[in-house]
């Protein structure tokens, strides 16, 4: 495998996956004040289902999506911090794009904390667009959509 290819999880990347999606998010705690869901997901059942492709030796970065009839919904996208900067989130999104269009779908869907601003500059770079602001209980959220060619 080289550095740069991603690929599906294993069992073995269970652990990586964890570590990666809890360093990336940590620093939102206090900042937003709860846990952010990313790091409260059942890992180990999201790579079971085959949801969960990662990239690095050792990991690095990863993304979690679910396949719906009408879109190609991500719901994580995480790059370890010493990582970041580096094009892992870019080539995680381009793969993102790749996976929906092999799969016949012309839309991706995800949404981020509304104090998440970071995630706000980064999502329009890459063709998403907000749907809506909306409030889910305590969770303050941007949702976002791309199509797709």
């Amino acid at each position: 495998m080289t550095d740069d290819e991603i690929r599906p999880a294993s069992a073995a990347d269970v652990a990586a996956v964890k570590s990666v999606t809890d360093a990336a998010y940590h620093h939102y705690i206090e900042r937003i004040g709860l846990v952010p869901q990313p790091m409260e997901r059942d890992h180990a059942a999201n790579v079971a289902a085959g949801q969960v492709f990662v990239t690095g030796d050792p990991v690095i970065g990863l993304v979690v999506v679910e396949e719906h009839a009408d879109h190609l919904y991500v719901d994580n996208i995480a790059v370890h911090p010493d990582a970041q900067g580096t094009g892992v989130g870019r080539r995680l999104l381009e793969f993102v794009d790749a996976h929906a269009r092999v799969r016949g779908l012309s839309e991706i869907r995800l949404y981020t904390n509304a104090m998440m601003w970071e995630n706000q500059k980064i999502y329009p770079k890459f063709g998403y667009e907000v749907v809506e602001r909306r409030v889910e209980g305590v969770y303050d959220r941007f949702h976002y959509r791309k199509r797709l060619d």
